[in-house]
């Protein structure tokens, strides 16, 4: 039987609400479309922690923000998702960390960083907005000392998104959204990938997603909804959203002081930018769930 988590609006008022993540006791998420990362408390109080409407895109599209992650530092690093590069912040400037440009196949999506500060990023391998055919491309890394590299021994992917790290930190999932599956890699010592598996082949579009401390992955899925599923097994928890308010659940993340809180990012508009940031009807949900995120990444 599964079990049913009820959820409750945290805050809204934002365009498509991407990329969810928790660190250091704080809640941070991508609103895409107003080109921004937001950081919001347990009790719903919103603050802009990085505001990139004055950067100056190196390509002729406006700067998007998608993925983020943390370095052990503490710097935040975020993919800026038409110019294919990953941005650091240090709290008060920000800079090119890593330029993807000539490894991209495609515009750069999610990421995750493990322990060492390796990034790991996903890209789809086409151009969605553009209305391009389903490509296969691989995942790309930016190693500790910042240099980028396509992750070749990884294999290609059928439009790899959404990434988390098990709380050991020696296996990568990522969601294919394309391919209707999630997908499990070996992190060996050097942070190459290894032997890969399929986690979860329910024929579900995954997007975003994050790892509990059980090894279960909890992926938000804008037709079947939020869902926790084990390796191999079925769906074994969801959240219940309420579609005329929260639109499509897209991604998740666990957090909270006892990393037990999800956190679920809804959206209405993504194809249209200038109508999403005018409506402002992105929003967070939450909700409480049996089985904490502990040491998983992101």
């Amino acid at each position: 039987m599964t079990r049913i988590h009820e959820a409750r609006q945290l805050t809204t008022g934002y365009s498509w609400t991407e990329c969810p993540r928790w660190h250091d006791g704080r809640f941070y998420f991508s609103d895409m479309y107003n080109h921004r990362v937001v950081t919001v408390t347990e009790n719903g109080e919103a603050d802009v922690y990085l505001d990139l409407n004055d950067r100056k895109s190196l390509v002729d599209e406006e700067v998007v923000c998608v993925g983020t992650g943390f370095l052990p530092d503490g710097r935040l690093l975020v993919n800026s998702m038409w110019e294919q590069v990953v941005l650091v912040h240090d709290g008060s400037t920000t800079e090119v960390y890593a330029d993807l440009r000539g490894l991209a196949v495609s515009p750069i999506n999610d990421m995750v960083v493990d322990a060492h500060g390796r990034a790991y990023i996903s890209q789809l391998g086409y151009n969605l907005f553009a209305g391009e055919s389903a490509a296969k491309a691989p995942l790309l890394v930016v190693e500790p000392d910042g240099t980028p590299r396509v992750a070749e021994e990884g294999g290609v992917f059928d439009g790899a998104n959404g990434m988390g790290i098990t709380a050991d930190g020696r296996t990568l999932i990522t969601a294919e959204v394309d391919g209707l599956r999630l997908t499990a890699l070996e992190i060996k010592d050097d942070g190459s990938l290894g032997a890969r598996r399929t986690f979860f082949d329910g024929q579900i579009m995954m997007d975003g997603m994050c790892v509990d401390e059980e090894g279960a992955v909890w992926g938000a899925s804008p037709i079947s909804g939020v869902l926790r599923v084990l390796e191999g097994g079925p769906a074994v928890a969801s959240v219940d959203l309420p579609a005329e308010q929260a639109g499509m659940g897209v991604a998740c993340a666990l957090g909270g002081a006892d990393r037990r809180t999800l956190f679920i990012t809804c959206g209405v508009e993504v194809f249209d930018r200038e109508k999403s940031r005018t409506e402002g009807r992105g929003s967070i949900w939450t909700a409480r769930v049996d089985v904490p995120g502990g040491t998983t990444r992101p």
